[in-house]
């Protein structure tokens, strides 16, 4: 049996408010309105912290990715300086050994 069947079939609660002017009892049905339940309120999200923490987090992946490509140019120039210097040493020292087998 449903809700509303049980709520149809139940007798009537009669509740006695007050007395007429002949003396009669004067009744009030009982209220039978279901009670609605409050709804909870949706979750407040923080759009604005969201917000500041995506830009943050963008410009500290762009200062690391700079970072990145600059020990990448310096390892580059440091190679290249290495690769001069040990080429200027090795025609240094064949010229020296050519100077010593004569």
């Amino acid at each position: 049996m449903s809700a509303e069947q049980r709520a149809a079939v139940a007798p009537v609660v009669l509740r006695q408010i007050g007395v007429g002017e002949d003396g009669s009892p004067l009744y009030a049905y009982a209220d039978r309105t279901p009670v609605v339940q409050p709804q909870p309120l949706p979750a407040v999200r923080p759009w604005g912290a969201y917000v500041a923490l995506g830009i943050a987090g963008s410009v500290a992946v762009t200062f690391v990715a700079m970072a990145a490509a600059l020990l990448a140019v310096a390892v580059a120039i440091g190679a290249v300086s290495v690769t001069v210097c040990v080429l200027v040493l090795r025609s240094m020292w064949q010229q020296i050994q050519q100077d010593q087998n004569k």
